[in-house]
């Protein structure tokens, strides 16, 4: 979660929900036989470090995702930026110990039985010659159907991202979409245009696109990717937030921060809680 955003630290309905999801993906884990990792940022995968402030996590919730697990890892060696070679080689002395194997997946495929998983070769996170490294996409694909996760790629934000995703005819694309959040402060106005064009593309030739992560970070995200949605109606294609492909409404709590504390705000033990500096703040969990 994002520590500050609008210069406010995360609501406490923000903690409920990371709760949750973490209880979710502890339950995947536990019936999963292979655990991917596409890159090294603390959203994609789970640090062994307690931190109850950004990441809700601990050695403990590490062990329990990646105990006896395979897992097909972007390499940390190659095609790698200085911060992320650390945090992966730090995932391989703490977390990763815990799994059964680990595999570097960079442009490889893995059969299991009649499913196969592709990996890409790596490609910028966002920008060509981003600063942000290398991430992987994934392409799972059984009995012909195919579907791609293609994370922090934010748009994609260049050709050679569009054209790798493009060549695995994904019938689902799980895809994150520009930081419009970021426009004109880390990310031009022009950029995210472009990366806007490149998902037009997309929606224009890929059956069902769910969008997430970075352009769902601002509320008025569907009016940004308005020219996305009518592409694909004109193809006869879908594209949609993961709630809304669950059935469920959009529930863009950091968008909505600033309302959140308005509307609800936090009793006197969350907000002293949060007036502890950050490194001893994250070693204790937030009164909810």
């Amino acid at each position: 979660m994002a520590p500050s955003r609008f210069g406010l630290p995360a609501h406490p309905r923000e903690y409920d929900a990371i709760i949750e999801s973490r209880k979710a993906i502890e339950e995947k884990a536990s019936i999963a036989d292979v655990i991917t990792i596409s890159h090294y940022h603390f959203d994609h995968h789970t640090p062994s470090f307690v931190d109850w402030v950004c990441n809700w996590s601990s050695p403990e919730v590490a062990q329990k995702i990646y105990e006896n697990k395979l897992v097909l890892l972007k390499n940390y060696k190659v095609n790698v930026n200085f911060s992320q070679r650390r945090r992966g080689w730090v995932f391989v002395k703490t977390g990763g110990k815990y799994a059964s194997k680990l595999e570097a997946a960079d442009g490889r495929t893995f059969k299991f039985g009649d499913t196969s998983l592709r990996f890409s070769e790596p490609i910028f996170h966002g920008s060509e010659d981003s600063s942000l490294g290398w991430v992987l996409t994934t392409t799972i694909e059984c009995e012909g159907e195919r579907v791609e996760f293609a994370p922090d790629v934010q748009g994609p934000m260049y050709d050679t991202a569009l054209k790798m995703i493009m060549t695995e005819r994904p019938q689902l694309l799980i895809i994150g979409g520009p930081p419009s959040y970021l426009a004109n402060f880390r990310i031009s106005e022009t950029q995210i245009q472009e990366s806007l064009e490149r998902l037009k593309q997309l929606a224009a030739e890929v059956q069902l696109i769910i969008l997430e992560h970075h352009l769902l970070r601002t509320k008025n995200w569907r009016e940004e990717a308005k020219a996305v949605f009518e592409t694909a109606l004109k193809a006869g294609h879908e594209v949609m937030s993961a709630a809304e492909f669950l059935g469920k409404k959009d529930n863009l709590l950091e968008a909505s921060r600033k309302e959140l504390f308005e509307a609800e705000p936090p009793n006197n033990a969350f907000m002293k809680w949060t007036k502890i500096s950050m490194p001893a703040r994250r070693f204790v969990k937030p009164p909810l």
